[in-house]
């Protein structure tokens, strides 16, 4: 992460580097370039898509465009995933202590067949939609592109007060995929 920081930085100060300040739809933006941070973005797909040995959906790396107008939006987009991540994760490692108790055991029971069955009903949710194109206006800026995975996965968490789960979040002590709070 500190490599790609110094990367955008090195964009955006680059000498002949000129912007071109942008309503890209998400504000005014400074739409530039980056092609030192792009070198580096694509070199990281190219490992991961080599170690997975397949890649479903398009490898597309929005940068220095309306949907990523530049390095810095980019490293900010992507330091955000371990804020949708996290808490899922943290739910999910908290359902079967949440189970110890007698009437939570019972709900979850009921409502799921089970803390396993939970699990893997949120589990299973996030999966199918927060990767499913969902969260813009057409498929080549949320699609399956990259940038539009993370528009995907932010289009889900922001419907997750009304997942069947979602109790299970708040019992878990979930107050939100911005950072804030949650209990350890």
């Amino acid at each position: 992460m500190f490599k790609l920081w110094y990367l955008a930085e090195s964009d955006l100060l680059r000498e002949g580097s000129y912007y071109q300040l942008t309503n890209t739809g998400q504000g005014l933006n400074r739409v530039q370039g980056a092609p030192a941070t792009g070198k580096a973005i694509h070199g990281v797909l190219a490992r991961c898509q080599k170690k997975l040995g397949s890649w479903v959906g398009s490898s597309v790396v929005h940068l220095g465009d309306h949907n990523v107008p530049n390095a810095l939006m980019f490293i900010d987009k992507y330091a955000q995933v371990p804020r949708i991540l996290n808490p899922v994760a943290l739910v999910v490692s908290n359902v079967d202590e949440l189970c110890e108790d007698a009437g939570l055991r019972a709900y979850v029971d009921a409502t799921f067949g089970g803390a396993e069955a939970c699990k893997k009903h949120i589990l299973a949710d996030f999966f199918r939609h927060a990767f499913d194109g969902s969260g813009a206006d057409n498929f080549f800026d949320a699609g399956s592109c990259i940038d539009g995975r993370l528009t995907s996965a932010w289009n889900w968490c922001s419907k997750i007060e009304k997942k069947a789960y979602y109790p299970v979040f708040k019992l878990a002590g979930f107050s939100g995929f911005d950072g804030g709070d949650f209990r350890s």
